[in-house]
């Protein structure tokens, strides 16, 4: 039996991701939009700073499907709670902040993150946010970088005036 080789894919602070997203034309009494989904994300290999690319993998009558590679889930030291609140959660997501071209239509992915905050900020403008499944690669490589990284502040009683 051979030795496994280390997979460095999952060390560091950043980690390479792929997103799936599908465009569908949806209609609503006479009027025909395009309705985008982020399916989900992946790890990968491909290096982000080759930068992203979009690639046709699906296209039937009323539905296209997007692979964009390129991207990474990038941490902080300053976001450990908001991972903690992450993982602890039902089901850990990994947040696909997404802007629209008002020209075409065409979504396009902005970054992917896994701190509740920032995709709340990026949620409050004009971009979309969309909730995905952490994989659970990305998930016990962010465990691993909050055991590392966080402590929680102790809590402090406020003590009652007289």
């Amino acid at each position: 039996m051979s030795p496994q080789v280390a997979d460095n894919t999952f060390t560091g602070t950043t980690v390479a991701v792929s997103i799936m997203m599908s465009r569908e034309q949806a209609r609503r009494g006479r009027w025909s939009f395009p309705r985008w989904k982020v399916l989900g994300v992946v790890a990968s290999g491909r290096d982000p700073q080759a930068g992203s690319k979009r690639t046709l993998v699906r296209c039937e009558d009323n539905l296209q499907q997007y692979l964009w590679t390129g991207f990474s889930v990038e941490l902080h030291r300053d976001g450990g709670e908001s991972y903690w609140s992450n993982l602890t959660a039902t089901q850990p997501a990994l947040f696909v902040v997404c802007r629209e071209d008002r020209e075409d239509g065409t979504m396009s992915p902005l970054l992917v993150t896994a701190d509740y905050d920032e995709a709340g900020a990026y949620g409050e403008g004009d971009d979309q946010v969309f909730a995905v499944p952490m994989p659970p690669e990305v998930q016990r490589w962010l465990e691993r970088y909050v055991v590392e990284h966080y402590r929680p502040q102790e809590k402090k009683k406020r003590r009652r005036k007289p």
